[in-house]
């Protein structure tokens, strides 16, 4: 019997230990999707105890805690900081086999060095030994950030954002680059006309634009992707049921913005279009400036109409939804594919049942003029654990070129998250080492440990060209 988290955690095999401590493990973080707060980095925030570091916006975690029977009040209510985290800590033993208990123990093990298992007898122990940690320099915001090794990492952004955090970040001496991702899903947003009309103004008040036209939306659109650009974006990302893939004709798309802009409700036909000419507009900026535009499908949102009154979104009311996917995504690459506009691409899905298809998919508009132009991103949300990255991992190798894979991200609001890549790097190499023992793969380490330095970092940073990326980039809005 094996102790548990130790260094062999997830290695079944010498290769695969071999691959994880020499190649993987070294590897600096490119962490290039990710929804940290950038004011806390700007600030390089010391957080007052572990569960404002730990538990606040963790929603994994709060779906868990409910699961358990625990009351609101010590998830997302009123109930003191020590009282969430002994919430949490009689949690965690019933989190056994989900991903959540491994995690929570790596994060122990490899911020605070704490081994001890978290449960109610140990929580006032390891609550207090974090605190005392987290009073040092050491473990501020931007210290966090340089103990797990994180190189680049790339927040979400709206397109009105000023990027102020982010300018003065890199003005200053922080080692970690922070670069925006443009996140326009509010531009298409056009389910309910008041609410887009107000996101609307305050676009059109960023972009000093006054955005009465639809071609005053694309002047709008398209001043603040240049912005962003200038602050050193290289990604786009879009949260998606679906990718919208209707026809339509410029005279039509005018018309309903003239419809949604005078305040009136579109049809679901109309809503189609709409959608679908924006998201169009957006993949032809990527495209223009060289970006990888990001699309994460199939999550089932807001479930709970009761506490999404409550508490709003993403407080831990999402599924992964059933959504067709396969003719839509055709149909939209191919029209951009058609004009010789398609962008690098990373494509998301959180219904497994479609990992074949989008491995295939992908397969569909690679043009030999980048390598790995199209790629089936690493399992995301309900996904990121290991049954879910084996999953995508094996799809990805019948399907298409595994070593040309950009590997992973964490998706994550917690500077805690940071294990996840360890978590995904162990299950990399327990793969590979599983096939070399088995005979299916060559036992050279030096191609399997190039594939796999190249998937855990070397990929992402050709990819995206983050090498390009000014140091300083301080421009105004």
């Amino acid at each position: 019997m094996k102790p548990f988290l130790n260094d062999e955690f997830l290695l079944r095999t010498a290769t695969a230990r071999t691959l994880y401590h020499e190649f993987a493990k070294p590897m600096p973080i490119i962490d290039y999707h990710n929804h940290l707060p950038p004011d806390q980095i700007a600030e390089d925030q010391q957080f007052e105890n572990i569960t404002q570091l730990w538990l606040y916006g963790d929603h994994y975690k709060w779906r868990a805690m409910r699961a358990n029977g625990i009351a609101e009040r010590y998830i997302t209510g009123d109930a003191s900081d020590w009282e969430k985290f002994e919430k949490w800590a009689e949690t965690v033993p019933y989190t056994l086999r989900n991903p959540l208990y491994h995690w929570t123990h790596l994060e122990l093990q490899r911020y605070f060095g704490i081994t001890e298992l978290l449960n109610p007898g140990s929580a006032r122990r390891i609550y207090d030994a974090c605190n005392a940690q987290l009073q040092t320099p050491e473990y501020s915001v931007q210290g966090l950030l340089r103990r797990m090794n994180v190189e680049t990492l790339c927040t979400t952004d709206d397109p009105a954002d000023s990027l102020a955090h982010h300018q003065a970040i890199a003005a200053s001496d922080c080692a970690v680059r922070v670069l925006p991702t443009f996140r326009a899903d509010k531009a298409m947003a056009v389910d309910e006309a008041a609410s887009y009309n107000a996101y609307l103004d305050r676009l059109g008040a960023a972009a000093d634009v006054e955005i009465h036209t639809f071609a005053a939306l694309e002047t709008a659109l398209r001043r603040r992707h240049d912005f962003f650009a200038s602050v050193g974006c290289r990604l786009s990302d879009h949260g998606l049921e679906q990718l919208y893939a209707a026809d339509y004709t410029a005279a039509e798309i005018e018309a309903i913005f003239s419809k949604i802009r005078g305040g009136n409700e579109l049809t679901s036909t109309e809503n189609l279009q709409f959608k679908s000419a924006v998201l169009v507009l957006l993949a032809e900026l990527d495209w223009e400036k060289g970006w990888t535009q990001q699309f994460h499908l199939g999550a089932l949102r807001n479930n709970n109409s009761r506490q999404l009154r409550a508490l709003g979104p993403d407080t831990g009311w999402d599924s992964i939804g059933d959504f067709p996917q396969g003719r839509a995504m055709s149909t939209f690459f191919d029209r951009l594919d058609g004009q010789n506009k398609l962008a690098k691409t990373i494509i998301y899905n959180l219904n497994p049942a479609d990992n074949d298809l989008i491995a295939t998919m992908i397969g569909n508009f690679n043009d030999g003029s980048v390598a790995g132009k199209m790629q089936f991103g690493s399992g995301w949300w309900f996904l990121d654990q290991k049954d879910g990255m084996e999953k995508q991992l094996n799809s990805l190798s019948n399907m298409g070129l595994l070593p040309r894979f950009v590997g992973m991200l964490t998706d994550s609001r917690s500077f805690l998250s940071y294990p996840r890549h360890e978590y995904f790097r162990r299950v990399l190499c327990n793969l590979l080492g599983n096939d070399v023992e088995n005979g299916e793969l060559p036992a050279d380490m030096e191609l399997l440990g190039r594939t796999v330095q190249n998937i855990c970092y070397g990929n992402a940073k050709e990819y995206f060209g983050f090498d390009k990326v000014p140091a300083v980039a301080l421009v105004t809005a």
